[in-house]
């Protein structure tokens, strides 16, 4: 019996419904404010198992927790863009929305408003050590570790991987939750984690320091490798305690930020698992973060034929 090697990427993660509402210049209080708004599909995790398809990796899997509400609509969208979905329906709470409020002057920048819904609901009893068949790569989106059912499923996860020798990534997902959490209860949590994606943020905030590559380095002390994402100023890979590399950003004519990160990791993790040296998968990364932010909503566009 021949064994088919494993070759597939496993992300769990938030799948949501993002409303995205592009604004120019500041929101005007207790009156009206001119927006263009749209109903698209999002969620960290959801959105880098895309990039990774987008970016060419020919087997994704998405496992997350929606609401009955949308979860036709979501499976669709997922399996359009190349991920098998993995949903589990909740029959308690909707899917999760998100209101994204974004600029549409120079910085593209953007402001959440979360209702986690289902998503965060989802937890151990959801999990099966056979959602690893034929996986070479679990990614672990941060947002798991904000609410207690789903830090437990990132719990059991980890330890499935690790029993099978399966590497792990993850990214912290938002500075503001991870200062909620606590860091040294974070760094707890993800011991094991052989990838790091953090923003510029969320590594200073990881280590109290306010240099970026300082920040970088200190985490490589503690997972095999770290890529922390710079936005415009691209990315930096630090290994063994020491910033191995800068890697510039790639020029954008930006739109809407949201998903930029997810597009990075997505992209990272695709180029990864075909062979790429970290810091060719964070150039990887750094195309498809300025690929995201020409785009509204955190979602590739659609390959041909799809």
């Amino acid at each position: 019996m021949t064994v088919r090697p494993a070759t597939a990427l496993l992300v769990v993660g938030d799948v949501v419904t993002d409303v995205v509402a592009r604004h120019r210049g500041p929101l005007a209080a207790g009156t009206d404010t001119v927006a263009s708004i749209r109903r698209v599909p999002g969620g960290a995790g959801a959105n880098v198992a895309c990039w990774a398809s987008w970016a060419g990796h020919a087997d994704v899997r998405l496992l997350g927790r929606v609401g009955a509400d949308a979860a036709d609509w979501h499976a669709r969208e997922l399996a359009e863009s190349g991920v098998r979905p993995l949903l589990v329906v909740d029959a308690s709470a909707p899917t999760a929305t998100v209101v994204c409020l974004v600029d549409t002057g120079d910085s593209a920048e953007r402001t959440f408003l979360t209702d986690s819904g289902a998503s965060l609901r989802i937890g151990p009893d959801d999990w099966s050590d056979a959602l690893l068949d034929g996986v070479a790569h679990l990614h672990l989106s941060g947002y798991l570790l904000f609410a207690e059912p789903s830090r437990a499923l990132a719990s059991v996860a980890l330890a499935a991987a690790r029993a099978r020798g399966v590497p792990v990534s993850l990214d912290p997902a938002s500075a503001g939750f991870l200062a909620g959490l606590g860091v040294d209860r974070f760094l707890r949590l993800v011991e094991g984690v052989e990838v790091l994606l953090p923003s510029r943020d969320e590594a200073c905030l990881l280590t109290g320091l306010p240099d970026t590559a300082d920040a970088a380095a200190k985490l490589s002390r503690q997972f095999p490798s770290v890529v922390v994402k710079q936005g415009v100023e691209g990315a930096l890979v630090a290994r063994a305690g020491a910033v191995r590399a800068a890697i510039p950003a790639v020029p954008a004519s930006p739109r809407d930020s949201t998903g930029a990160g997810d597009a990075f990791t997505g992209a990272f993790l695709a180029a990864l698992l075909a062979g790429a040296t970290p810091e060719g998968a964070a150039a990887a990364g750094c195309g498809a973060g300025a690929a995201a932010v020409e785009e509204v909503g955190g979602r590739p566009p659609r390959a041909a034929g799809r």
